[in-house]
């Protein structure tokens, strides 16, 4: 297993679960759309997230919730890369883009991100030879289905078993394209065209996905499967955001992506101890 994750000049440390902001500069993210539009108030909420104990922060322009329209090229760059090339100066931790528009990573990666976030795993056209150019990590994605329609009717024969033959697949194509094994992340797509009985199942078996020998990245915070268990709206989601950043550290999982920083690193930091008392 890689034990760090080589982001240009900076390093992220994989020996510990880490945490991974999330930035939304976006109109209509299902979490937190509009409140970061504007690049000041993105950037101050990123220096905010890296003084809780964010390892990475995460730059999004177009949201990934279901139903989401699409958002055109420029606009996505409009929105992202200055908020990028304000804060790789600004914060200590490397900064990731969350797109899977090709000229998006060209531009964000020449802006100074170092890390690119594709929930659609490098399938769109072009995105396999950007990732080639920029040579830096990538995090591939499952997700069955698009945005707009992923949650219309989600069906597996095995969900565990099939997102993990998506991502063998996935791995085989980047591999071939000429992309280092070193900068391969992998994400089983929590949310992403499945059903609340499928998150709970990959959760429970999160350790099948450990054996790809990949790292892997988790994000589950504030989604709709806590809600169908609590029946709460997204801004209660907290609490049970952490509980389920912990349980899916303890299976394996090496960045966790959240919206709530400073609490999630807490409980991760609640889980090392007691796993360092047991050593």
């Amino acid at each position: 297993m890689i034990k760090r994750l080589n982001c240009g000049q900076k390093e992220i440390d994989l020996t510990q679960p880490q945490v991974m902001g999330v930035l939304n500069v976006t109109p209509d993210s299902f979490s937190d759309g509009g409140k970061f539009i504007k690049p000041e108030r993105a950037i101050q909420h990123a220096q905010k997230m890296v003084a809780a104990g964010a390892a990475i922060i995460d730059i999004g322009g177009e949201s990934t919730r279901p139903g989401a329209a699409e958002v055109a090229v420029d606009d996505e760059l409009r929105r992202v890369v200055p908020v990028i090339e304000a804060l790789v100066g600004e914060i200590p931790v490397p900064v990731s883009v969350d797109t899977s528009k090709p000229e998006v990573m060209l531009a964000a990666v020449e802006a100074g991100a170092s890390m690119v976030n594709d929930v659609r795993a490098l399938r769109e056209p072009g995105t396999l030879e950007a990732a080639v150019e920029i040579n830096v990590p990538v995090c591939l994605m499952h997700m069955q289905g698009q945005p707009r329609t992923m949650q219309s009717n989600p069906q597996y024969n095995d969900v565990v078993s099939d997102i993990i033959h998506f991502l063998r697949q996935r791995i085989d194509a980047v591999l071939d394209a000429g992309i280092s094994k070193e900068n391969i992340v992998l994400d089983p797509g929590f949310g992403f065209g499945k059903t609340t009985a499928h998150n709970y199942t990959m959760l429970r078996e999160f350790k099948r996905f450990t054996e790809m020998g990949f790292p892997l990245l988790a994000g589950l915070s504030r989604k709709s499967m806590i809600g169908a268990i609590l029946d709460n709206p997204v801004e209660e989601r907290m609490p049970a955001s952490v509980a389920l950043a912990v349980l899916v550290a303890e299976r394996g999982a090496n960045i966790i992506r959240v919206h709530d920083v400073k609490e999630t690193v807490d409980g991760l930091k609640m889980l090392e101890a007691m796993q360092n008392l047991e050593n």
